[in-house]
């Protein structure tokens, strides 16, 4: 028997058979804000390895990886050898059990090998946005006391290696794996993705063939001194306010999230999941990565990062039967299509996540894309990352109002300020428990206890549970604008907006004022080739929604500040909106 299936038979968690455990329900019951995930298929007590190795056993000679831009397609079995040779590349480094390394790229063959590797000999994986500049990077790798730092070589307008140089200019004077820096003190080895040479630092092809049999005989030792519990990756939060936070995750966490996510979209080991979302985001690392090795399915990345027209290219030359992305990304993909038709009749399924799909949207994406089983998905990284997501057969509205139902193995509550449950129909914020609730973020004992009391993740987000379970999330806590004392939801006016046909996408937030203490904003992109006055704006709203709730303040913008997991940073649209206004600007 495989390692994985002996691990669905005998190793299921202990939490599944808790006595004390209220039955399971994907809708709630006696009317009150609280489901429980099914507790099948069961929960899996294996390593992110172990994980690997089953699908090479069961899939061997099939494709498990294509990197259309760098022009490499790897089998499982190309897969399995070269992430044992990294691997002992990593011992031979001086990485133990516990230490962590950081990779600071964008959708890279090597990201991969990288992300397989670390798991292999124990060591945490660190995620760096491939957008971070010096300051960010420095951060981070003193944040979680990095001992070795993978980069690319560049990537758009970023020179990595010039970074890390202008932050440890002592690789000029030292040895590869021999840094001392005064900046980055934890920081020992600088591994480069391209073809070096580089002072001080190896190149990737140097760090494969850097381990020896010593180091292969020291895998299997290895093996045994892992377990699911361990951590094994830090992921920082987004940083939309305050500084990022690395929340840590375990083999448990992160493989069950990704078997359960592509569960729901009935993935095979027939399917071809084409990933442009970073690698670096849960998105791509475990709904992506995972999720397709879970299945045995080939994991197809068009490029380093996502261009709607190479995307399209790929999902056509490689008869790809799943996409993932955020809204925007289908935005641009089916406007793209208009320009050069492509067959992507291939297509079956995927997710979109990140933000609200609008109707029109979905229906094109079901139509034009002829993904009529795309699903959305919720959820944050602190929860590893998705609690719910539709089903494949749901309707377009429901796929489109909602976030879905109930993940397995979890439970989830919406509650009001005083911690308490709230009716069905009302708002509060939602919180997790179960499996997929990391472990914490990482040396931050106050903040981690500040999200989670009694085992409940406390996500921020304001959301509604329907009689069927379905949820739907209405906004961030943190979001609420309060103007002369009435309550004002963000998505609510967001919503009124996106509805006009000349609205591609809004958002909507509160600035101070002296005498109501907030007033209501919006940043409006139109659509291609439209153009509208802020009086028009204001006209769709009148008899939607109470008068204090329309936008004091409307601006009209060629594009919103996005994270890069298609996230809107409204912190920034605030701070440039008081900005303009400080300054007098005549606003649109």
């Amino acid at each position: 028997m495989s390692i994985l299936n002996e691990s669905l038979a005998s190793r299921i968690s202990d939490w599944e058979a808790r006595p004390d455990a209220p039955a399971e329900t994907l809708a709630p019951t006696d009317g009150q804000s609280y489901v429980r995930g099914p507790s099948h298929p069961p929960l899996a007590y294996v390593t992110i390895p172990q994980l690997l190795g089953e699908a090479v056993s069961r899939f061997g000679p099939r494709d498990a990886a294509v990197f259309c831009e760098q022009g490499v397609r790897m089998s499982y079995y190309d897969l399995d050898r070269a992430v044992d040779e990294l691997a002992s590349g990593l011992l031979a480094l001086g990485l133990n059990k516990g230490d962590r390394l950081g990779i600071w790229s964008p959708n890279r063959v090597e990201w991969v090998l990288t992300q397989f590797a670390t798991a292999r000999v124990g060591v945490l994986l660190v995620n760096i946005n491939p957008a971070y500049r010096s300051g960010e990077l420095e951060y981070a790798l003193n944040k979680v006391g990095c001992k070795a730092l993978i980069a690319a070589g560049s990537f758009k307008t970023s020179d990595y290696p010039e970074m890390i140089r202008s932050l440890a200019p002592e690789l000029d004077s030292c040895a590869p794996g021999r840094l001392r820096s005064t900046r980055l003190p934890y920081l020992r080895s600088v591994v480069i993705m391209d073809d070096g040479p580089w002072e001080g630092a190896y190149s990737f092809e140097q760090l494969r063939k850097l381990g020896g049999p010593a180091q292969q005989l020291r895998l299997r030792a290895i093996d045994k001194t892992l377990s699911p519990d361990d951590a094994i990756n830090i992921q920082f939060t987004s940083g939309t306010t305050g500084s990022p936070k690395g929340a840590t995750l375990s083999h448990y966490n992160i493989v069950n999230n990704a078997r359960f996510v592509t569960d729901r979209i009935n993935l095979t080991e027939t399917d071809r999941l084409a990933i442009p979302v970073p690698l670096y985001h849960c998105f791509g690392m475990v709904l992506g990565v995972l999720g397709a090795i879970s299945k045995g399915a080939t994991a197809v990345f068009p490029g380093e990062g996502f261009e709607a027209c190479q995307t399209l290219d790929v999902l056509a030359r490689e008869r790809c039967t799943a996409v993932y992305g955020v809204p925007t990304m289908f935005v641009a993909m089916l406007e793209a299509l208009e320009t050069e038709p492509r067959d992507v009749s291939s297509l079956r399924t995927g997710i979109m996540a990140g933000a609200t799909c609008p109707v029109d949207v979905m229906q094109r994406v079901n139509s034009e894309m002829n993904m009529n089983e795309v699903t959305i998905a919720y959820g944050m990284t602190e929860t590893s990352p998705v609690s719910f997501q539709s089903f494949v057969d749901d309707p377009t509205d429901k796929r489109c109002e909602t976030v879905g139902r109930v993940h397995p193995h979890l439970e989830v509550k919406i509650i009001d300020e005083d911690d308490r449950i709230v009716p069905v129909g009302a708002q509060g914020e939602l919180c997790t428990r179960g499996y997929s609730v990391m472990k914490g973020y990482w040396q931050e004992d106050e903040r981690t206890a500040e999200s989670i009391a009694d085992g409940w993740m406390h996500s921020g987000d304001l959301a509604v549970f329907d009689n069927e379970g379905f949820c739907s999330i209405v906004g961030r806590v943190k979001d609420m604008i309060i103007r002369g004392g009435e309550n004002i939801y963000p998505r609510e006016v967001e919503e009124c907006l996106i509805r006009h046909p000349k609205v591609s996408d809004a958002q909507v937030f509160g600035i101070p004022d002296e005498k109501l203490g907030e007033l209501v904003c919006a940043w409006i992109v139109a659509k291609p080739g439209t153009e509208f006055a802020e009086a028009e704006l204001r006209e769709i709203l009148k008899g939607q929604i109470a008068h204090f709730k329309v936008p004091a303040h409307i601006r009209v913008v060629d594009e919103l500040p996005m994270t890069v997991t298609g996230k809107p940073q409204k912190f920034l649209m605030r701070e440039k909106m008081m900005e303009m206004l400080a300054a007098g600007a005549r606003l649109p």
